[in-house]
């Protein structure tokens, strides 16, 4: 029997071991130097951490012992886990000219505070918090400001456990990466923080956004893809799920407004929206669009006290009082099946706005089992429509008014 247990445990330690039998490398910044005092830039000993981990082909990267590490700009390579214990802070440094100037996603920007380049495997959590510390940075929200996670031109990202919060700018932005999960994170930063998207996909594909809840100064998240006006060629961002998630303030779910480089293939399910200005949001413009935006189920979704639960509009920022057609163009967008399902909103101020553009209607989008109230109804203009069990209940005014251009089974 005591032979039998001591196999057992033998066989359950040697699990824990890498399958090359190397021990993994642990490299904790305070060994390196690192304070942790709050004051002091641990910069140097957080990034000496992670290069020696890298080149001994990977490990783990440790902050903990210590309630806040500031640190300027830091890279993270390949094959490492960022463990920011549970109780400490990484925090950006409040100095701006610890960020220098980068041409970003073809724009001029501001290095993040982490940023993996052409890397993979890496992984961020621990239970602590990123912190941008941004509110000096949004006192002037159209000067270059730098973005907190940046992961460009990256593959197996996984980022769970975590909490980030007060970007200067978008907060957690895939630029033309893959394979990324984002599981069971807080995304924070105050109403009044202009741009602090949660989550942008930008150009990126196969995402799993999962038991996430995002409070922000603008969208929750936003599906991206190239420049307004772009010359192209820009990547689209496609295979995207978004799950049992809570939104809350602000611009809810976006798809949207860059989208020259095409957005297919986005699901979101099982998500709670609170307070937010939009709900279910797809937008471009004709400077901004796409041929192929479509492909997109949003499904068993609930809105409380949403301005706009469903907005899905050709036109950005707004659409015009008077509307006229235009040539198209290789910017011209185009949206396409989408399906809206089990939805229901209350306490909406305009339930829907849904507006394609004579030139490029939406086409085959569906709603089935959606119920929406508040003090206005829906606006429907150049779009085809199939609707089931699809009830609106305005205050005042019409619950539907259909405009020009839209066909279906609207009534």
């Amino acid at each position: 029997m005591k032979w039998t247990m001591f196999k057992l445990l033998l066989l359950a330690a040697c699990a824990l071991l890498p399958l090359d039998g190397h021990a993994v490398t642990v490299c904790n910044v305070k060994e390196y130097g690192a304070k942790g005092d709050g004051s002091s830039k641990d910069t140097a000993a957080i990034q000496k951490a992670i290069n020696d981990c890298a080149g001994k082909g990977g490990g783990t990267v440790v902050l903990d012992g210590a309630p806040v590490f500031v640190t300027a700009p830091i890279l993270l390579r390949s094959h490492i886990t960022l463990v920011i214990a549970a109780g400490t802070t990484l925090a950006g440094s409040t100095d701006h000219d610890d960020y220098p100037d980068k041409e970003e996603f073809k724009d001029h920007g501001k290095q993040a505070l982490l940023t993996a380049t052409n890397a993979e495997d890496i992984t961020i959590n621990g239970g602590g918090v990123i912190d941008g510390r941004g509110e000096s940075w949004w006192q002037k929200p159209f000067d270059p400001r730098p973005r907190l996670v940046v992961f460009d031109h990256c593959k197996h990202i996984l980022m769970q456990n975590i909490t980030v919060q007060n970007s200067p700018m978008w907060q957690i932005v895939p630029y033309y990466s893959d394979d990324l999960t984002f599981r069971t994170l807080k995304v924070l930063a105050p109403q009044h923080s202009h741009n602090t998207d949660g989550i942008d996909p930008f150009s990126s594909t196969n995402i799993l956004i999962d038991h996430v809840t995002i409070d922000t100064g603008d969208d929750n998240v936003a599906i991206k893809s190239g420049q307004p006006g772009s010359p192209g060629p820009d990547a689209p961002s496609r295979n995207i799920v978004i799950t049992d998630s809570t939104f809350l303030h602000e611009h809810g779910l976006s798809i949207g407004s860059e989208t020259a480089g095409g957005v297919q293939h986005v699901r979101a399910e099982r998500i709670t929206f609170k307070s937010t200005d939009q709900g279910i949001r797809v937008k471009a413009n004709r400077d901004r669009g796409n041929a192929d935006i479509g492909n997109f189920m949003f499904r068993d979704i609930t809105m409380e006290d949403v301005r706009t639960p469903i907005l899905i509009s050709e036109f950005y920022p707004k659409v015009p009082e008077t509307i006229t057609e235009e040539k198209v163009t290789r910017l011209t967008p185009f949206f396409h099946d989408i399906t809206i399902e089990n939805v229901t909103a209350t306490g909406a101020q305009q339930a829907a706005i849904i507006v394609g553009l004579p030139e490029s209607p939406i086409r085959n989008l569906k709603l089935i089992n959606v119920h929406l109230s508040g003090s206005l109804g829906a606006i429907v203009q150049y779009a085809d429509i199939t609707t089931r069990d699809f009830t609106v209940k305005a205050d005042k005014g019409e619950n539907i008014q259909i405009g020009a251009g839209a066909h279906g089974s609207l009534k």
